[in-house]
């Protein structure tokens, strides 16, 4: 399981926004070279965080989109929703043509449904505690917190 191109981008970007400040701004063309993406790119994921309520976007010469609410107050759960949502949806089953019926096979009786479940319910619970100001930390930092919050689980490095 990974996020979706969409997630990422979209995450990046506003991170990105999120480190020019409340009173900052950043216009698609820095963004773009500062993200290594296109702007038609950058251009569409701004526009779904706006719609979303997380950016709000000002024209003219010293335009460009700054964060409409505090870091603190942007859950990244909600962004990576607005963004696309979630990695298991029980709607999924009920509609899931599998071998050319209607539903799916195993509707009745489903264990993988209940890993996935399981896994999506883990998965809310750290984006529920998680706002845009953690992600605003470092990544060493960002390890200290998934720590504190899971000290049953290993937190991997990543290694280059």
């Amino acid at each position: 399981m990974k996020l979706s191109t969409q997630e990422e981008y979209g995450l990046r970007c506003l991170l990105h926004v999120g480190r020019a400040g409340v009173e900052g701004s950043v216009t698609i063309p820095e963004l773009a070279r500062a993200e290594g993406m296109s702007e038609p790119n950058v251009a569409k994921m701004m526009r779904v965080l706006r719609r979303g309520g997380f950016v709000r976007s000002t024209r003219g010469q010293s335009g460009g989109y700054s964060l409409a609410r505090t870091p603190e107050q942007i859950a990244v759960g909600h962004v990576l929703a607005v963004l696309g949502g979630r990695i298991f949806d029980s709607n999924f089953c009920g509609s899931h043509a599998g071998t050319g019926n209607l539903s799916c096979a195993h509707m009745g009786d489903c264990s993988i449904r209940a890993v996935w479940q399981t896994i999506q319910s883990a998965i809310d619970g750290v984006l529920a505690q998680l706002s845009l100001k953690e992600l605003l930390q470092s990544e060493r930092e960002m390890n200290m917190w998934a720590t504190a919050r899971s000290p049953r689980l290993p937190v991997l490095e990543h290694r280059a």
